[in-house]
């Protein structure tokens, strides 16, 4: 457990970065800083490897003062990622993922069979091996960055906005891969963003600064969407914040309606007679859809799978909750969202209107509660 106690940072010209923090974060949880430029989150990061000096207050990691021994010492057991991944840029990228067991001693070989295992936990062929970091994608060093700082498996791990500089797709890509890592790992880690989204994404806990280096909140990404602690937060966090909520409502029991399905060769009569409402789902062999086709559209021949409507997101019946249901019949061009198993085969549909009706009932059962 890392805790800060009445912890602060005052900079020689007065500005205090962090005040008073009070804040304790769980073993093998992510804890997600969030708040706006100028709040202090970075800073309250780079204290817990004193990278930054505190000037008040106490941090203690598994209840042992971080300021009683040596610095550097400390630093070799904390994982550590920043937002440019801080690679070494004339070493290959198995000597880069090495470089920390070197430092702590362990022989060339072992450290390059330790950089090879995480090179493949964290999705890097074996031929990027010999490669420099200039010849890897933004999103591809940021993996890299991430194993290096695995490397001598630290029970902490302090990313510092590690997915900003890269860009959507790839940063959710990143986003899905630690939770991955974590969910095998099971590190303590602290996580630095400006995006509240990434943050109730990730994050099992939230701690939101306001600026001047204060804690206004710190809460489970659930409640801090419901219940936000006072009208700061409530902006920060957005005006949609009831729409990210339901991210964290369960989908179970959300009926899930039929869906007429064709194959890729039927023809316009079958799609007509499959459809509803005027639209009609396309599938594979393997029963996984493939897009929509409007009953208006010309259908003399067998379907033109390259001219289907893309079908918008998909409801995961066994994993998503209910903001992935709502988001799969929001998207769908028909209205009707489209309900898949593990596999990704299709088993029917999800309404709005349903969705809306659990979320009612799941308000009133947290009431009761």
């Amino acid at each position: 457990m890392i805790e800060f106690r009445g912890v602060t940072k005052r900079f020689p010209d007065g500005t205090v970065a962090v005040d008073a923090l009070d804040l304790a974060v769980e073993d093998g949880k992510i804890t997600v800083f969030v708040g706006p430029s100028g709040c202090g989150k970075t800073t309250s990061l780079r204290m817990i490897n004193r990278m930054v000096e505190l000037t008040g207050g106490t941090i203690l990691i598994d209840g042992s003062d971080i300021m009683a021994g040596d610095a550097a010492q400390l630093r070799r057991g904390i994982g550590y990622v920043i937002q440019q991944s801080g690679l070494f840029p004339h070493r290959s990228i198995l000597d880069n993922v090495a470089t920390v067991p070197l430092l702590l001693g362990w022989g060339k070989r072992k450290a390059r069979e330790r950089a090879t295992e995480l090179m493949e936990l964290v999705g890097l062929s074996p031929e990027m091996a010999q490669r420099y970091p200039a010849q890897l994608s933004g999103g591809q060093q940021q993996r890299v960055g991430v194993a290096r700082a695995l490397a001598a498996d630290p029970p902490i791990l302090l990313m510092d906005e590690p997915f900003s500089a890269v860009d959507p797709v790839v940063r959710e890509n990143l986003q899905d891969e630690l939770l991955r890592l974590q969910s095998e790992l099971g590190k303590t880690i602290v996580f630095v963003t400006h995006d509240i989204d990434e943050a109730v994404k990730l994050g099992d806990k939230v701690a939101v600064f306001r600026t001047g280096g204060l804690l206004a909140q710190y809460d489970e990404p659930g409640h801090l969407l419901a219940r936000p602690a006072d009208d700061f937060v409530d902006g920060f966090v957005g005006r949609d914040r009831g729409y990210r909520g339901l991210g964290f409502l369960s989908a179970n029991g959300l009926p899930v309606g039929e869906l007429s399905t064709v194959g890729s060769g039927a023809t316009g009569d079958q799609v007509r007679e499959a459809a509803r409402d005027g639209w009609t789902l396309v599938v594979s062999d393997a029963g996984h859809p493939l897009g929509w086709v409007q009953v208006g559209q010309a259908l003399s021949g067998p379907v033109d799978t390259d001219a289907l409507i893309a079908g918008g997101s998909l409801y995961d019946t066994e994993a998503d909750s209910l903001r992935g249901a709502l988001d799969a019949a929001l998207s769908s061009p028909s209205g009707l969202g489209v309900a898949v198993d593990a596999s990704g085969a299709v088993v029917g549909s999800v309404r709005a209107a349903d969705v809306l009706a659990a979320l009612a009932t799941a308000r009133r059962d947290e009431a009761a509660a």
